[in-house]
């Protein structure tokens, strides 16, 4: 976690803990061995000193390894301190061509499973994109054929679409599907 943080809060951080574990040390190793009696009459002070290096080591902890606040990034509007949401912007258009993704999909045999009106696919087996994909972004329909157990369409069940199309389709054949599917 040290390496995580910045030079002076590392330091902070290191110096704080490594007060409290030289502290523990000496108190179970070194100083038994001189007065073996110890703690003995000094109890109170010696559970109080604990207490006090066990609170400052936690506190340390909370203001030396606290994550800085991300200021928002352009396109992005702060909703909370240290969370930021997406402006209203029109997603990025698929990186494919559609006219390539249509023959993906047909050589993939999506159809069959499938309904999807711009393909002329009537299948029953799976979800009908014509409406599962409304509203959805590249990542959501990329993900759902790299990755189709990841997030199941409602009333379907799970292993029933491929889980190899992602090593089977190359990116552009990808690129070109999910272009399709977006843009029909």
């Amino acid at each position: 976690m040290l390496l995580a943080l910045s030079t002076g809060r590392a330091l902070g951080l290191a110096l704080v803990a490594g007060t409290f574990v030289v502290f523990a040390l000496m108190s179970a190793l070194v100083i038994p061995r001189r007065w073996p009696g110890f703690p003995g009459r000094n109890l109170r002070w010696f559970i109080v000193a604990t207490l006090v290096l066990f609170a400052a080591t936690l506190g340390a902890v909370e203001v030396f390894a606290k994550e800085p606040k991300e200021e928002a990034k352009a396109g992005e509007t702060v909703k909370e301190p240290g969370t930021t949401t997406q402006a209203a912007q029109p997603p990025p258009a698929p990186q494919g061509d559609p006219a390539a993704g249509k023959a993906v999909f047909e050589a993939q045999g999506c159809g069959a499973c499938h309904t999807f009106a711009p393909a002329g696919a009537n299948g029953q087996v799976g979800p009908d994109l014509d409406t599962a994909l409304k509203g959805k972004n590249e990542a959501f329909v990329r993900e759902s054929i790299v990755d189709p157990n990841k997030e199941i369409a409602k009333g379907f069940p799970p292993n029933v679409m491929p889980q190899d199309f992602g090593q089977k389709l190359s990116d552009k054949q990808l690129n070109d599907l999910v272009a399709f599917l977006l843009k029909g």
